[in-house]
């Protein structure tokens, strides 16, 4: 397993976890609850989406059979199509050349990563 499985694996369960303990959650309570950035949720979600344990009414996540496949599924065919051509993009070209937006493409990713299908380059910036 891959450091991206692994980290966007753990936020899963994080998230996981607060829907079994607590129940239903919007979007911004989740992440006030685990501190994790929005790209970090969505990832996780689109994890969850493929495990089959995340549905989505309106604003809120529960745990349940998931409604997401359809959306996500999509979105990480046309992610995979691209990373499958290029694999030196940032978020953004993916978003750009898959047409997904970006928030939908680590929801994407997440998918993949569940997959194993992900590997991620750490770029280091000079200052």
């Amino acid at each position: 397993m891959s450091d991206v499985e692994k980290t966007i694996g753990n936020n899963a369960g994080r998230i996981w976890e607060i829907l079994q303990e607590e129940g239903p959650q919007v979007r911004s309570k989740i992440i006030e609850k685990t501190q994790m950035p929005e790209e970090d949720f969505f990832g996780a979600i689109g994890w969850l989406a493929r495990e089959n344990k995340v549905k989505k009414e309106k604003r809120t996540f529960s745990i349940g059979e998931t409604n997401l496949t359809t959306k996500i599924g999509k979105d990480a065919g046309k992610v995979w199509d691209v990373l499958h051509k290029r694999n030196d993009l940032d978020i953004s070209g993916i978003a750009r050349l898959s047409k997904v937006k970006k928030r939908d493409c680590y929801s994407a990713i997440g998918w993949l990563a569940r997959e194993g299908k992900i590997t991620a380059k750490v770029a280091v910036r000079k200052k």
